[in-house]
């Protein structure tokens, strides 16, 4: 009969705990989230791309409750990422593709991350840390440098030729 040994139950370090990435768009905020919350007299998280946030900025219920500047950015946010042909496409992933693909062509047009906070911020009222979306152009980088070697390995010039396109507009 087998016995199992008594010794103490392992406990995981820190270091052995694997924890999955978390995408930039779950790291990026409402500016004045308090304030904005006052103003609409309802809650909602602080996340940009948290459901909740989404379906209120999405349905526009009670924005005109909002400060003339701060509505007109809330409705930016919400016709350029929000707005899809499916209202079902609000909850698979469209508005956190067309939030990454605005990203990265302000990182392609020159911008650093402390400039693409900035610039995010004056255009939808919108702020991540800049450390926070230096480690998504950087991971960005890196999945571009992928695809380059495995269409290389594969003998697909075009996407090769594509992939060190866009690698290198992200890292000039």
């Amino acid at each position: 009969m087998c016995r199992r040994p008594t010794a103490k139950p392992r406990r995981f370090s820190s270091a052995a705990v694997y924890t999955p990435p978390v995408a930039i768009t779950d790291k990026v905020y409402l500016k004045n989230h308090r304030q904005i919350v006052s103003q609409l007299d309802t809650s909602i998280p602080k996340g940009a791309f948290k459901g909740a946030t989404m379906e209120v900025l999405y349905s526009g219920d009670g924005l005109s409750k909002l400060d003339d500047a701060t509505r007109d950015r809330l409705l930016d946010f919400a016709t350029d990422f929000l707005d899809c042909e499916d209202p079902d496409d609000l909850y698979t992933g469209y508005p956190e593709r067309q939030f990454i693909r605005y990203l990265l062509e302000l990182r392609a047009e020159g911008l650093g991350p402390d400039a693409i906070v900035d610039v995010m911020t004056d255009d939808y009222m919108l702020y991540a840390y800049p450390g926070d979306v230096l480690s998504f152009l950087d991971q960005a980088v890196r999945r571009l440098e992928a695809v380059e070697s495995l269409a290389a390995v594969e003998g697909d010039t075009e996407m090769e030729r594509r992939a060190a396109e866009a690698r290198r507009a992200l890292s000039a």
